[in-house]
């Protein structure tokens, strides 16, 4: 009865998604070793699905966008996802898009997920990042910025969406003056249309 209450105790938390470290706390596990063999059995037994390497889900029904945070820290929300939802660009891409410490594509069931590297001066940044449920994402104007900063050619559908005083502060945190002049050119070219 007592590994009943390890999964019960899973169910509490909120999180659709927990690593290796997540489940220690909850299960208040400091034996490595303990921890690693209870997770083994009862992702062996169905009640843990194992995605990727450390990262575990309850059920087939997790949050994607907290899968995606999951795998490397810090990470969150941004680029093409975040620009997509605020309506900045209209091509739908399939693939969530996160900014993080390792530019890679991690292929998880029938997910994709595309991590962009950027420097840990902006990455450890919280300026324009919301907590949303158990998952990190950049404002549509953090995400702006981090487009332009990784792709300084970036084409977008649509710029109504964005306040441009809120992009002259949060510029600050890249600490690059070819970004400045970059946003300047975004803001001049919105305005003429």
């Amino acid at each position: 009865m007592a590994t009943d209450n390890l999964i019960a105790k899973l169910y509490e938390s909120p999180k659709t998604i927990l690593t290796i470290k997540d489940i220690a706390l909850i299960w208040q596990e400091t034996n490595t070793e303990s921890l690693l063999s209870k997770i083994k059995y009862y992702a062996k037994q169905g009640s843990l699905i194992r995605l990727t390497r450390g990262v575990f889900a309850k059920n087939k029904e997790y949050d994607v966008k907290e899968l995606a945070t999951s795998i490397y820290t810090p990470s969150y929300i941004s680029f093409e996802t975040v620009l997509r939802e605020a309506g900045i660009i209209f091509q739908h891409h399939g693939s969530i898009f996160v900014a993080g410490p390792y530019p890679t594509t991690k292929k998880i069931g029938d997910k994709t997920i595309i991590f962009r590297k950027l420097k840990d001066s902006v990455l450890y940044s919280a300026v324009g990042i919301k907590n949303e449920k158990n998952y990190s994402i950049a404002t549509p104007e953090r995400a702006f910025l981090d487009t332009i900063y990784l792709s300084p050619k970036s084409y977008f559908d649509n710029l109504r969406p964005i306040n441009w005083e809120l992009c002259a502060e949060l510029v600050k945190i890249y600490d690059n003056k070819q970004l400045i002049v970059r946003l300047n050119k975004y803001q001049k070219n919105y305005a003429k249309s």
